[in-house]
């Protein structure tokens, strides 16, 4: 064997040992997003693509890099089972399109006061009922409409622009852009009313689930499902100018 051969047998052994040990890290995330996502979803379709992303991640890792193996192997993991679950999208057409409604009358109704968009007059300019409104805020959870940003590609898909990024893998100009889009939606989420913020921050941050953010802020776990969904669309409708 020379030493070329040697050196990639090296280094597939040293991956091979890196994927066992971290290998319960990919059920503990899988689990964890269990928490945040419908019972429809499989917990063993995210397990297999994240192990796909820690073998990913166990290639590609070089120890000059500034943050640990298993810190750099979450986010490769997590963020290939949320590009398996962006890929597996359950969500019917219409659902997107009633949320993209309801943005676009809050868009409009906060242009015109300038003050946060009421429900009522949401409802009212809709011709909804409440519990067609609140059906549409719990429906943009469940259907993971994180992307404030991505264009409508017409068949409802969604990237994660509250997802992690993965900015090894971004250009000097992806960077740049994705630096001002951060900025620009960290901004956007400190104009939310106060109890939106609160909910936005223990779910992206804290990455508290619902049941437990209820718990926290003594509401149903129903309740912080409508608060968290009119957040996403009050920042859908605030962020319209960084959309195509």
């Amino acid at each position: 064997m020379n030493v070329a051969s040697e050196y990639l047998q090296l280094q597939r052994e040293d991956a091979d040992q890196l994927v066992r040990k971290h290998a319960p890290l990919v059920r503990r995330i899988a689990y964890h997003l269990m928490g945040r996502l419908p019972p429809s979803v499989d917990v063993g379709d995210l397990m297999q693509a994240g192990m796909i992303g820690l073998l990913e991640a166990a290639r590609n890792f070089t120890t000059d890099r500034a943050a640990s193996f298993e810190t750099y192997a979450g986010i490769r993991i997590r963020g290939a089972m949320l590009d398996e679950l962006r890929r597996t999208d359950w969500t019917p057409r219409s659902v997107h399109r009633k949320v993209r409604e309801v943005a676009e009358v809050t868009r409009q109704i906060e242009n015109e006061t300038g003050a946060d968009a009421d429900s009522a007059e949401v409802m009212k300019r809709l011709g909804m009922t409440a519990e067609e409104y609140h059906q549409v805020l719990s429906d943009a959870t469940n259907a993971r409409l994180l992307s404030l940003t991505a264009p409508d590609d017409g068949e409802g898909g969604e990237a994660g622009a509250l997802d992690v990024i993965d900015h090894d893998g971004l250009g000097p100009q992806d960077s740049f852009e994705q630096e001002n889009l951060s900025g620009a939606l960290a901004e956007a989420i400190g104009t939310l009313p106060e109890r939106e913020q609160l909910v936005m921050s223990l779910y992206y941050e804290q990455e508290m689930n619902l049941k437990e953010i209820g718990l926290v802020l003594g509401v149903t776990e129903s309740r912080v499902c409508q608060i968290h969904g009119q957040a996403l669309v009050r920042l859908r409708a605030r962020m319209s100018d960084w959309r195509g």
